[in-house]
């Protein structure tokens, strides 16, 4: 990874370019190949309990011996790349300024376990209309890893408000989904004078305690709140162990590239459309090996951890808070989200609502023209 020397307390945007050396390819070529593979149970051959070794193993000779890096590398430098140091840590984002003279300045903001590489297919045709930047988060790929403690939610979303303000941007549009999403909400809540309008997919919504929040939910909503309540019950071990000993689990993930391609993986696959039988089914498989390498290569698979413990022990994360004011769009993807708009409306000033009949958490990759043409509508409704 290139890019230009800084100094203490240093504001400046210096370029930055991707560059991993030969020998961290080498080295993990050699290490797939030294995989000590996990017995596991005989005769199981499905996800239920896991990444099957079956589908690991082939993924993982592809990555060693089919997959090009320098080819996803050579597509990455093909946007603008840029590092500038905010509250002690190292920003890294893409930024390609539209044609348009009065183009909307957009942030992109990505969940984990996506990186700035999930925004590939959207870039070039949003930059017709919007002056588009792309981060990696805090502690995320060329982001990390993590400066200090206490990088939550609140502290990253001030960090990004500077960073639109540092690149000449007093009034923007936020998009993030998942995690990114609640980031891009907490922009809209810190600076509604700067955030012209917040879209968002992916996004988590929860009931209160109130009885009167379950009366006359749609069918269709109903199968939401139970497809939250199964995640709670039976896809939570992530969350758990990173919310709780990020340490711990970052050493297994920092030392082998397989454990680091599984911890990802699964969530591609619980993660995106329900009905593809893999997750390169509804993801190209090497934009997925792009995005396991840039984890892989940055060595964040630790501070990425970290970031849920943040926001796990941040109180301020589970406090009650004052409705956003900033106009807010949801885009829905049917067979897998688990927003309701009650939910939603109550915590958000929504004024679109787009239900899409396929796609999963990750719609930049899944369904890129129709989040697109989603974002675009939505920020042309607002000039």
């Amino acid at each position: 990874m290139e890019h230009s020397s800084k100094t203490a307390a240093d504001t400046s945007v210096r370029p930055f370019k991707v560059d991993i050396p030969q020998a961290d390819l080498d080295d993990l070529r050699d290490r797939l190949a030294r995989t000590r593979w996990n017995t596991g149970v005989r005769g199981l051959d499905d996800w239920s309990r896991g990444v099957p070794s079956g589908y690991l193993k082939e993924l993982a000779a592809y990555w060693a011996d089919g997959f090009d890096w320098r080819r996803a590398e050579d597509r990455l430098n093909a946007f603008p790349q840029y590092l500038t140091e905010i509250d002690g840590q190292d920003i890294h984002f893409a930024h390609v300024r539209s044609d348009r003279a009065d183009a909307t300045p957009l942030l992109l903001i990505h969940d984990w376990p996506g990186s700035f590489v999930q925004f590939a297919d959207v870039i070039e045709p949003l930059s017709r209309d919007f002056h588009v930047v792309v981060t990696s988060t805090p502690g995320v790929g060329f982001s990390g890893p993590l400066s200090s403690q206490g990088w939550n939610t609140g502290r990253i979303a001030e960090a990004f408000t500077e960073l639109m303000s540092r690149l000449g941007y007093d009034r923007y549009g936020v998009q993030g989904n998942g995690g990114g999403a609640w980031t891009a909400a907490e922009m809209g809540r810190i600076a509604p004078a700067q955030v012209i309008g917040v879209h968002v997919n992916g996004l988590v919504t929860f009931p209160s305690d109130d009885p009167a929040d379950f009366a006359g939910l749609t069918e269709g909503e109903q199968a939401r709140l139970e497809r939250l309540q199964h995640f709670r019950d039976d896809k939570m071990g992530f969350n758990v162990i990173q919310s709780t000993r990020p340490e711990t689990v970052a050493y297994g993930l920092n030392d082998s590239p397989v454990g680091q391609l599984a911890w990802i993986i699964e969530k591609f696959k619980e993660w995106t459309d329900p009905a593809k039988d893999l997750p390169e089914d509804a993801v190209d498989r090497d934009t997925l090996l792009t995005n396991v390498s840039v984890y892989w290569f940055t060595g964040t698979a630790g501070s990425s951890a970290h970031l849920y413990y943040e926001m796990a022990h941040d109180p301020a994360a589970w406090a009650p808070k004052e409705r956003g004011t900033v106009p807010t769009a949801v885009a829905v993807a049917l067979p897998s989200d688990v927003a309701i708009r009650r939910f939603a409306e109550r915590d958000h000033d929504v004024v679109r609502w787009t239900e899409f009949d396929e796609g999963g958490n990750f719609l930049s990759l899944e369904q890129p023209e129709l989040l697109t043409e989603d974002v675009r509508e939505f920020f042309a409704g607002l000039r």
